[in-house]
C-alpha cells in the first residue's frame, strides 16, 4: 500500500500537534490543601479508563489523516458486478446460407424440373444474402449487449472460434463483418452438433468463476445437421452444465422444419429452458435478437487486475468508529475528564 499524497500527513502531524498544546494550555487550575497527601493516595486517583474517549479521538484523528493521503494499492484483483452474461454466438456457414433470404424454392418432390432466379417474383429492390442479414441481426445483438461477454462461432463441416469470450464488442463486430462466404471454403455441410459443442467448451473454458447458470448460446442456422455430432446429445450436455441454448432458423424451408429430427431438436430447446425463432425474413431476424435480448438477462462477476485501487475505507471507517465511540462515551459520566 502507499499514499498517493504523503505530503499532507506533515500538516496533519501539525493540526494534532497544534490541538494537543491548546488542550494541554487549558487544562483546568486548582487550588492546593491539606487534604492533597489523602487525594493523592492510590483510593483516590481516577481511573485512566477516564481518558479513553480522548484516546478514541486521537485515534479517529489519525486514521482519518490517512484516509486524506488517499491510501491506494498499488496492483490489486477487484471484483466488478455487472447486469450481464456469456453468450457463444453459433453461426452456420453451410453453402445453403449464401441463397437470397425469402427466395422461393420448388418442392423436393419437384427437384427434377427445371427451376430458375425466373419463376419466383421478382424483388422490388436488392434482396439480401441469408448470411448477410444474420450478420446483420448478430451485430444488432451485439451492440445491445453492452454488458456482456460475447465470442463468435462458426461451423459448417467443423466448428471454429473466430472471437473468445470478450467485452471488446467492437472486436466482434469486426469479426462479424469478416465472414464471407470465402472463410469455410471447400465446406459446406450442416455440423449443428459440433458448433454447439464448441461453444459449450468455450464457455466451460473461459467461465473463471463466472456461475454456470449465467452463459447462453445462440445458434443461427438455416438447415438441418447433417454431419458431425447429434445436435439433442449436445443440447443434453447443455442443460447439464447449465446452459440455455436458443435457436434461430433463418428462412427454414417448411419442408425441413417439418421432419422429425427437426422437430426434435426445437422440442429439446425449449424443453430445456432456451427459445426457437423462425425467421423468414431479415425483419424476423432482426426481432428475435432483440426478443433475446429482453429475456436474456443476468449477473456477471469479473475480477480484473486495477492499478492504484484506492482503500481509503480502510481507514475512514475505522475513522468513523472510534469517533461514534469516543462521543458516545462522552455521555457517560464515568469518562467525563475535567483535567
Amino acid at each position: 500500500m502507499r499514499f498517493l499524497h504523503p505530503e499532507l500527513g506533515w500538516w496533519i502531524a501539525a493540526a494534532l500537534a497544534a490541538i494537543a498544546m491548546v488542550r494541554w494550555r487549558a487544562r483546568g487550575r486548582f487550588v492546593g490543601s491539606t487534604t492533597v497527601r489523602w487525594l493523592a493516595a492510590p483510593a483516590y486517583r481516577a481511573s485512566v479508563l477516564r481518558r479513553f474517549p480522548l484516546a478514541l479521538l486521537a485515534a479517529a484523528g489519525v486514521l482519518l489523516g490517512g484516509a486524506l493521503m488517499q491510501p491506494v494499492l498499488p496492483y490489486s484483483q477487484v471484483e466488478i458486478t455487472s447486469r450481464g452474461l456469456d453468450i457463444v454466438i453459433v453461426l452456420d456457414l453451410s453453402s445453403s446460407m449464401l441463397e437470397e433470404m425469402g427466395r422461393v424454392r420448388p418442392p423436393r418432390s419437384l427437384q427434377h424440373l427445371t427451376f430458375t432466379t425466373s419463376d419466383s417474383a421478382a424483388p422490388a429492390k436488392a434482396v439480401k444474402t441469408r448470411l448477410a442479414a444474420t450478420k446483420d441481426a448478430i451485430k444488432s445483438l451485439v451492440a445491445l449487449r453492452r454488458d456482456d461477454r460475447i465470442a463468435l462461432v462458426v461451423f459448417s463441416d467443423n466448428a471454429y472460434v473466430i472471437s473468445p469470450l470478450t467485452f471488446d464488442h467492437e472486436y466482434v463486430i469486426r469479426y462479424v463483418d469478416l465472414i464471407d462466404d470465402q472463410l469455410l471454403r471447400g465446406e459446406g455441410m450442416t455440423a449443428i452438433g459440433d458448433g454447439l459443442a464448441l461453444a459449450n467448451d468455450l464457455l466451460a473454458r473461459q467461465s473463471r468463476g463466472v456461475a454456470r447458470r449465467n452463459q447462453a448460446v445462440i445458434l443461427f442456422t438455416d438447415g438441418e445437421n447433417n454431419k458431425g455430432r447429434d445436435p439433442l446429445a449436445v443440447l443434453g450436455e447443455s442443460h447439464d452444465s447449465n446452459i440455455r441454448v436458443h435457436m434461430v432458423g433463418v428462412d427454414l424451408e417448411e419442408e425441413v422444419r417439418k421432419k422429425p429430427q427437426v422437430q426434435r431438436v426445437f422440442q429439446s430447446v425449449q424443453r430445456y429452458g432456451g427459445r426457437y425463432f423462425n425467421a423468414s425474413s431479415a425483419r424476423d431476424l432482426e426481432l428475435a435478437s432483440r426478443t433475446i435480448d429482453r429475456i436474456e438477462k443476468g449477473v456477471l462477476v469479473s475480477k480484473p487486475f486495477v492499478r492504484d485501487a484506492p482503500v481509503y475505507q480502510w481507514f475512514a471507517l475505522p475513522a468513523l468508529m472510534c469517533l461514534t465511540m469516543a462521543i458516545g462515551l462522552r455521555a457517560v459520566p464515568f469518562f467525563l475528564d475535567q483535567t
